[in-house]
């Protein structure tokens, strides 16, 4: 059997300073969905994690844009993910010369879009 790939295209933000359960969130919202709804969705969600995402998102389309001459209204998101990335490690002062650990967490978005459903 000789089964079709659909064409797809990938984009990447990486050391995106954001927590990724926090990316997560926005992701799931928009996984599976065709690429005009999910811009409607995260331009009207109120999270701070939308932005980065939407860069994202617009960035794949654009591959898939210049790539395969892919249209961008037949284009729906086939996978999106946010990995954690590296974690900055700061100290806090606290009271008798003691310091307070603090973890500044990183993530890595990456969206695929495809035009075959």
């Amino acid at each position: 059997m000789n089964a079709i790939k659909s064409l797809e295209a990938k984009a990447f933000s990486r050391y995106v300073r954001m927590s990724p359960f926090k990316v997560r969130r926005i992701l799931d919202q928009i996984r599976g969905r065709s690429y005009e709804e999910a811009l409607m969705i995260l331009e009207f969600m109120p999270y701070r994690g939308c932005e980065p995402v939407l860069k994202v998102l617009c960035s794949a389309a654009s591959n898939a844009k210049h790539r395969f001459g892919t249209p961008k209204s037949s284009l729906f998101i086939s996978e999106a993910r946010a990995d954690k990335g590296p974690i900055m490690k700061r100290f806090r002062p606290r009271a008798q010369g003691r310091g307070f650990p603090i973890q500044k967490p990183t993530c890595h978005i990456v969206i695929t879009v495809s035009e075959n459903r």
